[in-house]
């Protein structure tokens, strides 16, 4: 099996901290969006966030392999994964007041002893936090599968047991890696430079790919 070889091992350590930091990221923007909810709606709204992160993943990953094998579309991988590197990167510097509502949120207690549940998050109504959950997991399902695609490179076992894992974190523990990544934000830091570097080798072996094609055309 592949993932027995050096370069598989290396591939799949790179996939497992790409996982745990995106579940994360994922975890903390729907606890955000679902923290302004009245705590009835606060469970289902966040269900439904995760729900849709399953789906969005199992079905962004039956199509990506095979899109990426299309000249020139593993430099547009590599060039939004530098976008997603950059939007991490603001993230990771969100305040922490709003970092701990979505904790709350999330594991819907009241974390901080404070007598309430995120109450700072500003109030919406339950369309507004699903719409709102809905299109970030469209963004962030994309990111997670292109950065697995990406760091799993001609790997398919690697490839499997990354996008498993990554479904297996949003649906049973992404509560508690939002608070892990929270308490050692250097766990984020080594995720956002994984995929760092997952993005420049996705935009030089695209570019590896396109230049013939385009030198062979002039």
């Amino acid at each position: 099996m592949d993932l027995f070889t050096h370069e598989g091992f290396i591939a799949l350590l790179q996939v497992i901290a790409i996982d745990l930091v995106l579940a994360g990221d994922n975890a903390v923007v729907i606890g955000l969006a679902a923290a302004g909810l009245p705590p009835q709606q606060r469970s289902k709204a966040i269900l439904v966030g995760i729900i849709a992160a399953t789906v969005l993943r199992i079905g962004f990953a039956s199509v990506t392999v095979h899109l990426l094998q299309i000249i020139g579309l593993v430099l547009v991988g590599g060039l939004l994964l530098l976008w997603v590197c950059w939007k991490m990167w603001r993230e990771l510097r969100t305040s922490h007041a709003e970092v701990h509502a979505a904790q709350e949120a999330l594991a819907n207690a009241d974390l901080n002893a404070d007598g309430t549940i995120a109450a700072g998050a500003p109030q919406k109504t339950f369309r507004q936090a699903a719409i709102q959950i809905v299109i970030a997991d469209v963004s962030m399902s994309l990111d997670n599968v292109l950065a697995v695609a990406g760091a799993a490179r001609d790997h398919p076992t690697v490839l499997v047991i990354g996008l498993v894992l990554s479904i297996a974190l949003m649906g049973l523990a992404a509560a508690w890696i939002a608070r892990l990544l929270e308490r050692h934000r250097w766990i984020a830091y080594i995720g956002l430079a994984i995929i760092f570097y997952v993005a420049i080798d996705m935009i030089y072996r695209g570019s590896t790919e396109v230049l013939p094609v385009m030198t062979s055309m002039l």
